[in-house]
């Protein structure tokens, strides 16, 4: 059976020795009395809450699923789960970084990133129903009226209801613009929706009192297209006027999906036949609105890729100092045993290493995100909220693509050192590959945030956003330029920012010509983007470590020995995709559709 232990010590080694997060917390007055004592019992804490109450559901979710009754169209969750939601509610975790507001603890949202790596460790299913409750609750905090806030805004907060969102149907896939769902205004000011939604996590559920569903559909006078699209909030039960729950709406989930993965999460097909609804926002800016919770599912995507890939890697090292096979290349090395043991040899490690590199790169930028998160949001100056929000707005399509394509190289990794054991249900690794996979999916492929990231983030505002990022690397090379202990990372940072800025110019010259260039190289182009951003961040670990590596903390040891396996067989990579990318677009586009 898998285990999992929270990494508390990796992550207080982010949050207070390589972002000195509680200085920049505090220079934000709303958190001005933080400190790292709060912050670290808050992640204990959150990490006992994962491993103890919601991890030993993963197996048996996995293997149970979730339940629709056809007649009732009332989903159960797996067993177990509806009792850890609850004790979830109880600790008070679904409020951690809410608004005090609406019921809110008002903590840093670094964080809340935190819990829910934990949590998606534990149990990446079960997970999803409160996670995306937090994306409505930002939704509607950010765009929803006083009436609709003071409604959903405090029960989202405690926890007692949850949220989706609903917006691709059977047709359209991620082109929203075709969606049919339909929004017809009624005389009271609320509107009658009717449509189908397919792909709805969470959907349905029998954990909470009542779902509010945001689900994306057309007014009559809409325009074609995704210029055409406006949000409405639709619970599963009607809010009576003093809050209570009322009568059932005309929402209900007509199928669950049959899934490779995530079994425990009731990923439904939703019917809306005539469902009350109210308008968010303004009529025809729905995707707006809704780019809100997008852009924090597309985050907590990656964080899931992020939670699976640090458990696989706990298992697969445990298993790999147990499992006995051969004998080291280089001679024995455990004589009194029938067999070493096969973390010895070398390609076992490089599994290994490969998936603590990324777990512990993926760390660092997805701290480094929420705290800018943090500073958009509560930074006292414009400048400061804008500088944050656009680093924001370029490393969420990283953390995304990035983050989710090394967790499916991670946990296939990891099952790897199984061996044929690792292909068997009860060890638990086959369900961490198969929980992975969507993750590079839903929330928009990783080819769309491969050609966000290209077409809107970098090419679209000239460069802007990427060489605020560059800047920061820059800055610490030059620091570190003359420091001859970190030249082995230095340099090569260095030089893959050139790389990529030479890049840059020439696929932007390529697109004025073709834009189909774009779409030849963007996938590529994400992936050198993201080695560039984990190689700044292992870079100025390995900066820490190397200082640090004679204070007898075996911790900063394996910190540098992972920061150089990083540098010298995951970062190269870069040489072979950056040749691709610049291969262009014609060996893609030349044979005809009919040969293929």
């Amino acid at each position: 059976m898998p285990t999992y232990n929270p990494p508390l010590r990796d992550m207080q080694f982010v949050l207070h020795e390589l972002f000195q997060s509680t200085e920049q917390l505090k220079a934000m007055p709303k958190y001005a009395e933080i400190d790292a004592d709060t912050m670290d019992a808050v992640i204990e804490q959150a990490g006992k809450f994962a491993a103890e109450v919601i991890f030993p559901l993963n197996i048996s979710g996995d293997a149970e699923g979730c339940t629709l009754d056809k007649a009732t169209h009332e989903v159960t969750a797996p067993k177990g789960f509806k009792a850890a939601y609850a004790a979830y509610v109880e600790g008070g975790w679904a409020s951690l970084s809410c608004d005090p507001a609406y019921g809110g603890q008002g903590l840093p949202l670094v964080l809340n990133q935190c819990l829910y790596e934990m949590l998606n460790s534990a149990n990446q299913a079960w997970t999803m129903y409160p996670g995306l409750s937090h994306g409505a609750y930002e939704c509607l905090h950010a765009h929803g009226t006083p009436e609709q806030q003071a409604t959903y805004l405090p029960r989202l907060t405690s926890g007692e209801w949850t949220g989706t969102m609903c917006l691709t149907e059977p047709h359209c896939g991620t082109d929203l613009g075709m969606l049919r769902t339909k929004a017809e205004a009624q005389a009271d000011g609320s509107y009658k929706l009717t449509g189908q939604k397919i792909f709805i996590s969470a959907g349905e559920h029998d954990l909470a009192a009542n779902i509010i569903h945001l689900v994306l559909a057309r007014l009559p006078d809409a325009p074609a297209g995704s210029k055409g699209i406006s949000l409405f909030v639709v619970p599963k039960y009607l809010v009576n006027a003093d809050g209570s729950v009322g009568e059932r709406n005309a929402i209900h989930c007509g199928a669950l999906e049959h899934k490779m993965g995530i079994h425990g999460n009731a990923t439904c097909q939703m019917v809306l036949d005539g469902a009350t609804g109210t308008l968010v926002g303004q009529p025809h800016k729905g995707l707006a609105a809704m780019f809100v919770m997008m852009n924090a599912a597309r985050l907590g995507v990656g964080n899931q890729s992020l939670g699976l890939t640090e458990v696989a890697y706990q298992n697969a090292v445990a298993y790999a100092k147990d499992r006995r096979q051969m004998r080291s290349l280089s001679g024995t090395k455990q004589p009194d045993q029938p067999a070493d043991t096969i973390i010895v040899h070398p390609d076992v490690r490089k599994m290994l290493l490969t998936a603590r590199a990324y777990a512990e790169g993926g760390r660092a930028l997805a701290i480094f995100t929420a705290l800018k998160i943090d500073e958009e949001l509560s930074a006292e100056s414009e400048e400061d909220r804008q500088e944050a929000a656009d680093l924001v707005a370029l490393l969420t399509p990283i953390i995304k693509a990035f983050m989710t394509d090394n967790g499916w190289i991670a946990t296939s990794h990891c099952m790897q050192v199984f061996g044929g054991h690792g292909y068997i249900r009860e060890w638990g690794m086959e369900q961490l590959v198969r929980d992975s996979r969507i993750n590079m999916i839903y929330e928009g492929t990783n080819t769309i945030q491969s050609l966000d990231l290209l077409g809107r983030k970098v090419l679209g505002d000239n460069g802007r956003k990427l060489k605020k990022f560059g800047k920061l690397i820059q800055e610490f090379v030059e620091e570190e330029g003359v420091n001859e202990a970190m030249q082995e990372f230095v340099n090569p940072l260095a030089e893959l920012g050139d790389k990529l800025t030479k890049l840059t110019m020439e696929l932007g010259m390529k697109a004025m010509g073709n834009a189909d260039e774009v779409g030849g190289a963007a996938v590529d182009y994400l992936r050198v983007a993201g080695h560039l951003t984990y190689a700044y961040f292992w870079a100025r670990m390995a900066k820490i470590a190397l200082e640090k590596q004679n204070s007898g903390d075996p911790f900063y040891t394996a910190k540098l020995a992972t920061a150089r396996f990083y540098f010298a067989k995951l970062l190269p990579e870069t040489a072979g995709l950056i040749r691709t990318a610049r291969s262009g677009v014609a060996p893609l586009m030349a044979m005809e559709e009919a040969l293929f």
